[in-house]
């Protein structure tokens, strides 16, 4: 059942009481009227029993090249504590060195798959190469096994609750740099050479490339999208400001996501605190970009 479908199917004192605790300090809904997921806007119990009938699976990718397998054991392991808890989760990991992958114990309905690929000298290609391996991994793997997917850095570690509040049709999370700024600060691609241009004066909200999921249908249409649009640049010589991430935010400016998640969902360890961030579920962790990236 698609996510975002799930409360019209209930009764309205269902829909009362998975709403009932709505911020006043933060936008909880976009212009178009998607849900923002902060603390304090669903019922975590409510909210599980429903997920609970519908015998879902979520599949979840990350990759990790080169020095990133260190930030494995964290992920795993963070995970497996807070990471849809109760929930059918199989997780693909892509790297060049399995042999360094660690032996977490995973838990009931918990699955890992580890898929080789080639090793690769800078990191803005590790980060593009995954719009084109996500799309086939759709293609070819998940349309028989799974529900929905998330793309998530490995670089990151769970401290808290990330659920089925998160599931829904097209899910973006905001970036933790932007989510309190005016949009002229968002760094978008503004070359228009660029398939991934967005003009001065256009654009919702700043996207993290770090996070995205959804419907396999929907995250397939975007990862193919991007792919199409990053060959299209390759082509022309131009490489987006910030790589798939700006295309990423150029794909959701034109295909508004049906749910957002607040930067809860995807904070960084060296960020100060915002009183609007009652809890972080997902953050970066501190690393030396110089020591770990393959090019810098």
């Amino acid at each position: 059942m698609d996510g975002d479908c799930c409360l019209t199917m209930l009764n309205p004192a269902v829909v009362v009481r998975l709403q009932r605790n709505i911020r006043t300090d933060v936008a909880s809904v976009t212009p178009w009227l998607a849900p923002i997921v902060w603390e304090g806007t669903f019922d975590s119990t409510l909210i599980d029993s429903i997920y609970k009938q519908q015998n879902i699976t979520i599949a979840t990718t990350v990759f990790a090249l080169g020095k990133y397998t260190r930030f494995l054991k964290d992920f795993l392991e963070s995970a497996e504590e807070h990471y849809f808890v109760g929930f059918r989760v199989h997780y693909h990991l892509f790297t060049d060195q399995a042999e360094e992958v660690p032996n977490v114990k995973l838990g009931q309905e918990r699955y890992l798959t580890v898929k080789k690929v080639p090793s690769m000298n800078r990191w803005q290609d590790i980060s593009m190469s995954r719009m084109e391996i996500l799309e086939k991994l759709i293609e070819n793997e998940l349309a028989s096994e799974a529900d929905y997917i998330f793309c998530l850095d490995v670089d990151t570690k769970f401290y808290g609750r990330w659920g089925v509040e998160s599931l829904g049709r097209l899910v973006g999370v905001i970036h933790p740099w932007f989510f309190n700024v005016p949009r002229f600060i968002f760094t978008y691609e503004r070359r228009p050479e660029s398939q991934a241009y967005i003009p001065a004066g256009e654009g919702d909200y700043y996207f993290t490339g770090a996070a995205f999921g959804g419907s396999l249908e929907d995250v397939h249409h975007l990862t193919k999208t991007c792919r199409e649009q990053m060959n299209i640049d390759i082509a022309n010589s131009i490489e987006a400001i910030w790589h798939e991430e700006s295309h990423l935010n150029k794909y959701f400016l034109y295909n508004k996501p049906s749910k957002l998640l607040s930067p809860e969902y995807l904070w960084r360890d060296i960020s100060m605190s915002s009183g609007q961030v009652k809890i972080i579920r997902l953050s970066h962790v501190a690393k030396n970009n110089a020591e770990v990236r393959p090019n810098l």
